[in-house]
């Protein structure tokens, strides 16, 4: 019997716009546009960076509660300093934001997207 190999994974995250969060990966994360479903008002798209591909799905903006309805995601990184330091004049980073090296054995550095979905970049020691 043969066993099914997980091959990746696509994540969907919720955002209030998707045209604004689009904007937001492509010109400040370096990400590229996939595809979205309406040029004019998109409530789907996907955009890539490397080898990673997100999803962007439109939710309510009465469906963000707190932050309890977003994402976390955790990517791994040949070279987090160099991400850093291309971040850091992008206006992304949130007034806790560092590049730190962890306890669990990681260096790392994490902010939120304009839809609260944790992003957390690291690599290991």
């Amino acid at each position: 019997m043969s066993v099914a190999q997980f091959r990746e994974v696509n994540p969907v995250l919720p955002v209030r716009s998707v045209r604004d969060a689009v904007l937001y990966y492509t010109e400040k994360l370096g990400f590229r546009l996939l595809f979205q479903n309406d040029p004019q008002d998109p409530r789907y798209a996907a955009i890539e960076r490397g080898s990673v591909r997100l999803h962007l799905q439109w939710h309510d903006p009465e469906s963000f509660r707190d932050g309890v309805d977003t994402a976390s995601l955790r990517f791994v990184i040949n070279d987090v300093d160099a991400l850093f330091a291309e971040y850091q004049d992008k206006g992304v980073f949130h007034q806790r934001t560092a590049l730190e090296d962890t306890e669990w054995g990681t260096r790392e550095f994490a902010f939120y997207d304009p839809d609260k979905n944790g992003l957390f970049f690291y690599r290991s020691r």
